[in-house]
């Protein structure tokens, strides 16, 4: 049993080449503020480059955080974030967050994000983001968001039905 554990804790996760070639792509560059004392980027700046991902992705599909606030009257924030921390990255790495939109409803848009240093899987994220209005209540995605999202859209084999 410790054998087949300790081989399972010594393979390298690596990305699956179809998954990223769909996925919306973000660089990141690894700097000295991204670390800790030891060189290895602090757990919650990972959560940072995904934050930036998310951006481009919207920015892509000609949503900027602004213009949804002034012409839509929404915000989308963060509701959950689960996180798995397979590897880690390090001072100077060049590092590139996918993100795929896996699931959008009415009030909602779920997102897979993964994290990788070429061909290695750092970490992976899922994403649950919560529409809301101006006055902080959960609010229908509006028809032209859901638009500009969906070719964004991939379906997976986990069940998310890509609905927008």
């Amino acid at each position: 049993m410790a054998t087949i554990m300790a081989t399972r804790m010594n393979v390298e996760r690596k990305a699956d080449h179809s998954e990223s070639a769909r996925a919306h792509a973000a660089p990141v560059r690894v700097y000295y503020e991204d670390t800790d004392a030891a060189g290895i980027v602090y757990y919650a700046n990972y959560l940072k480059f995904a934050e930036r991902a998310r951006t481009e992705l919207l920015r892509q599909a000609g949503l900027t955080h602004p213009r949804l606030v002034s012409d839509y009257g929404i915000a989308f924030v963060v509701r959950r974030c689960v996180v798995d921390y397979l590897r880690p990255a390090r001072l100077d790495d060049e590092l590139t967050v996918y993100s795929d939109i896996v699931d959008a409803r009415c009030a909602s848009v779920v997102l897979d994000q993964r994290i990788q240093r070429h061909e290695t899987l750092i970490a992976s994220l899922r994403v649950t983001l919560a529409c809301l209005g101006m006055s902080g209540k959960v609010a229908r995605v509006p028809a032209a968001v859901r638009a500009a999202l969906a070719p964004a859209i991939r379906i997976t084999a986990a069940g998310a039905d890509g609905r927008i």
